[in-house]
């Protein structure tokens, strides 16, 4: 029973890292597609930086 438990446990724990990737990698996605617009949308004036930092 013991062995069983621990095989399903070691599933969720992987499908769980799997899935919180799969959602990191989407962030990151619309993160770049943000920093790409807002790159090509940059203000003509000034120092040229659309952010603060």
């Amino acid at each position: 029973m013991v062995p069983l438990l621990l095989v399903l446990l070691l599933a969720l724990i992987l499908f769980g890292v799997g899935f919180a990737v799969k959602v990191l990698w989407w962030v990151a996605i619309a993160v770049l597609v943000l920093w790409l617009i807002g790159f090509v949308a940059r203000p003509r004036g000034g120092s040229g930086r659309w952010y603060r930092w």
